[in-house]
């Protein structure tokens, strides 16, 4: 039942595709395990890109332990389910940060397609079209390899996987790595709190050749970056805080900044993504497309 109206849904959003000029480029963020610095990542790196002069959304999957509004210091009182159910629209939802940054309240992949119906999935399309400009969606999905998760994961252009330099955060990447290599041969990883650029790159290497090893070398593993340990990371996130916002002239920024500019070089060569995959409407046609 819910695959036809995955199939009917999809018909409904090719219909209403119109050709756009804008291209959003889809990137997941996801870690092996919690507490490794995932949201934290995820909501700084939204706001970096967004300062960078992009149209930023950042879009909160992570249904188990959803922090982002703590990240924000923001208050969220509905998310996308309730505009799915027809008990708000997605202005409603909808949270501004700061310029060119929007925070979307979300759900998990099975629970937005066991929700909608016909009739309020197509007010849903006609209404997300608002956010059809956006240039990057962040997707900061939950810890694991659930199969709501790999939805995400799989609809992303860009996945990138968190994890830190110690050895139970390594295996739990290094499995989360191996579960993503089934469905897509691209993945890039952030090294976070490492002491320093040679640590994060040893480690990298160490988690590099295991995967080549044991699931061959077509994977294409890339780490994008990293982050160092730092206590005003900590300290900001006690305080609902963004470290590129509270602490801009730090190492810890920089790095995150080298981070979001791969990704706008990415962006540059934005090659995957179609004209008519923008925004919501887009991130939920290619979650259709895999479910």
């Amino acid at each position: 039942m819910i695959g036809h109206q995955a199939e009917k849904l999809e018909q409904l959003v090719a219909s209403n595709s119109k050709k756009r000029s804008k291209k959003t480029r889809f990137v997941a963020i996801t870690s092996g395990k919690g507490g490794v610095g995932k949201s934290t990542i995820s909501s700084n790196l939204a706001f970096v890109l967004a300062q960078s002069g992009l149209n930023v959304g950042i879009f909160d999957a992570d249904i188990g332990l959803a922090n982002l509004d703590v990240m924000f210091n923001v208050r969220i009182k509905k998310n996308i389910l309730h505009v799915l159910k027809g008990e708000a629209t997605v202005a409603d939802i909808l949270i501004p940060i700061t310029r060119n940054l929007i925070l979307i309240p979300g759900e998990s992949g099975d629970e937005i397609l066991k929700y909608s119906s016909m009739a309020l999935f197509e007010r849903f399309m006609e209404e997300a079209e608002v956010l059809d400009k956006l240039d990057v969606m962040i997707i900061d999905t939950g810890a694991g390899i659930g199969e709501h998760i790999q939805m995400f994961l799989n609809a992303a252009d860009d996945v990138i996987v968190v994890t830190v330099p110690d050895p139970a955060a390594i295996t739990d990447a290094y499995a989360t790595i191996k579960t993503i290599a089934v469905i897509r041969d691209d993945v890039s990883l952030i090294m976070n709190q490492v002491k320093s650029e040679k640590e994060a790159q040893a480690v990298f290497d160490k988690i590099k050749k295991v995967a080549h090893a044991n699931i061959g070398p077509q994977l294409n593993l890339e780490l994008i970056g990293k982050i160092n340990s730092d206590l005003k990371v900590a300290s900001s996130v006690k305080k609902r805080e963004l470290f590129s916002l509270a602490y801009a002239g730090s190492s810890v920024h920089k790095d995150i900044v080298a981070i979001a500019n791969n990704i706008t070089k990415r962006l540059e060569r934005n090659v995957l993504v179609t004209s008519n995959e923008s925004g919501l409407t887009g991130l939920f046609k290619r979650l259709m497309e895999h479910f």
